[in-house]
């Protein structure tokens, strides 16, 4: 049983005479708000809830906290872009928590303490195919098989991991890192068929006597654009460029390069080709940096490992080893136009990096599924037109990027699951943003955002050696300590602290505090001296 705190149990004649809740207009409340961090993540992680297990070092707990929703923290603490960094509310302290750089430090402990995903969920006998071993296809078939779920993951390459594995280069992602994380999923009994594609769906349905279907089909058709070119040119997409390289049999560029577009692709096109031989690797972009797509900080190591870049250009012809570039400059709009003026590129190869497609001219002649602007028309449960079939990833109407078709994958698995049951999606309401007016930022310290280390610049040239490296111990530790924890209670004893009523009480174990209201008279110090937000005052029914 709760006890009351010391000061006013102290016998003062009568214990009715301290009482002040007639007091009050207004009265705490404690709450809990959704942490921007948690609101921005695409695969759904609940961040702060595995930032305060890694805070207390307790790895393992905070790894599987993370796994509940994402089962990648290895390789997403390598490729995610983070936004829920963007979001951070110590942005606005000094700078964001690096989430990503935890994140995978987390993955990395795992894999080196073999550490297991959760076993499947009992067998429920309904029967699942999932078109697509990437993101969003694996993520499906992880949470599928938790809810118990039979899996069958097909895949017309010849290894698992989509996109992942072809698009993004092993200095980002090293295969055996890949590798480890996929395989732990495949070993909660998913049945994988390879080298398969899939020409009919509905045949393939019927003959699996599956109950559903997942669609995720990766987006791995380069874009093309009508370039004038003589015979003995050499053009290629960028992302054939990089499944033949992680293949292992890369296609003789020469010693001069140039990648047309501004995308991430076509830096990690220009890093390739640097580290292929290279020794002119020029990306053509016909808008400003300010308006190139690709992130910065891999924009930061392109430069530093020798790309060159030509803004406000395009590629108006290419002609056996020369390019003529067209000088172009902004509108009043901001958008690129030409100026007439010309200028010539040497060039052993070009590499058009303008983007990807999917390919579902299966689903376009199949006629079931509504396709339009060239991606699947989904439900809010990513649902397709054709009953029971779904899809998601960079199929439907989505940025593109390996997070986003995590997320997809979890949130396509609990779509089957209710259909397959005959159920509804339960619909969970979210919380109140945890913005920054609600914090306290007083009681926090200053703490300079650990920087993860990089492989020197010198080591980088002619191999695929990971670039990026990984927080140690003791700097993943402090990085997780620097989070606020955003509109939700971590237990610092402020409000029990600061309370001139003595009102507030500690509940122990079984939870955190709660509010004597006889006590309480409503001054409101507790909600201000909250450094969380995780405290509001609520007006008193009259």
């Amino acid at each position: 049983m709760n006890k009351r705190p010391f000061a006013i149990t102290l016998d003062v004649g009568s214990s009715r005479a301290n009482h002040t809740g007639s007091w009050r207009v207004e009265r705490p409340v404690y709450v809990d708000r959704l942490p921007p961090c948690n609101n921005a993540c695409p695969a759904g992680e609940n961040i702060q809830g595995w930032l305060y297990e890694a805070e207390s070092g307790n790895y393992e707990a905070a790894w599987r906290a993370l796994v509940e929703e994402n089962p990648f923290p290895a390789i997403m603490g390598r490729i995610c872009f983070h936004p829920c960094e963007t979001a951070c509310n110590r942005v606005q302290v000094d700078e964001a928590v690096g989430i990503n750089a935890v994140e995978r430090f987390l993955g990395d402990y795992a894999l080196a303490h073999g550490l297991r995903l959760p076993h499947p969920g009992a067998a429920t006998g309904h029967r699942v195919l999932v078109v697509g071993a990437g993101p969003a296809g694996l993520s499906a078939a992880y949470h599928l098989r938790r809810m118990g779920h039979y899996v069958r993951l097909v895949d017309s390459s010849p290894k698992l991991g989509g996109m992942m594995r072809y698009g993004i280069p092993a200095y980002r992602l090293p295969r055996d890192v890949l590798d480890a994380e996929i395989a732990r999923v495949i070993d909660m009994g998913v049945d994988v068929v390879l080298d398969h594609n899939v020409q009919d769906i509905e045949r393939e349905r019927e003959l699996g006597n599956f109950d559903a279907v997942f669609l995720a089909v990766g987006a791995q058709l380069g874009k093309r654009v009508d370039i004038p070119a003589g015979d003995s040119s050499k053009i290629l997409d960028a992302v054939t460029f990089l499944h033949q390289v992680a293949d292992e049999r890369p296609p003789m560029l020469g010693r001069r390069v140039v990648v047309y577009g501004g995308g991430d692709t076509a830096l990690d096109a220009a890093r390739t080709a640097r580290r292929l031989g290279a020794t002119e690797a020029v990306i053509v972009y016909r808008r400003t940096q300010d308006q190139m797509p690709a992130h910065g900080e891999e924009l930061t190591q392109a430069l530093g490992e020798g790309v060159t870049l030509r803004w406000l250009s395009t590629i108006n012809q290419v002609d056996g080893d020369t390019i003529m570039i067209e000088k172009m400059r902004l509108n009043a709009e901001g958008f690129p136009e030409a100026t007439g003026e010309f200028e010539a590129l040497g060039a052993d190869a070009v590499v058009l990096a303008l983007g990807q497609e999917t390919d579902l001219t299966l689903l376009e002649r199949d006629g079931r599924v509504e396709v339009k602007d060239g991606v699947v028309q989904v439900a809010s449960d990513l649902m397709t037109s054709d009953r029971g079939v779904f899809a998601g990833g960079d199929a439907v109407p989505a940025n593109r990027t390996a997070t986003v078709a995590v997320g997809h994958g979890k949130k396509a698995a609990r779509g089957i699951d209710a259909f397959v049951r005959g159920v509804s999606v339960e619909s969970v309401a979210k919380h109140e943003l945890a913005s920054f007016e609600h914090l306290n930022t007083w009681y926090y310290s200053d703490a300079e955002r650990t920087q993860r280390p990089e492989l020197e610049k010198v080591r980088r040239q002619d191999n695929f050696e990971e670039v990026v490296l990984g927080l140690t111990e003791r700097n993943a530790l402090f990085e997780a300590r620097r989070c606020m924890s955003c509109g939700n209670c971590f237990e610092c004893d402020n409000c029990f602290g600061v309370c001139p009523d003595n009102a507030v009480m500690k509940l122990g174990a079984n939870g955190k505090y709660e509010i004597d209201y006889d006590f309480c008279k409503g001054c409101g110090i507790c909600a201000r001296e909250c450094p969380c937000g995780a405290i509001t005052m609520v007006p008193e029914l009259i």
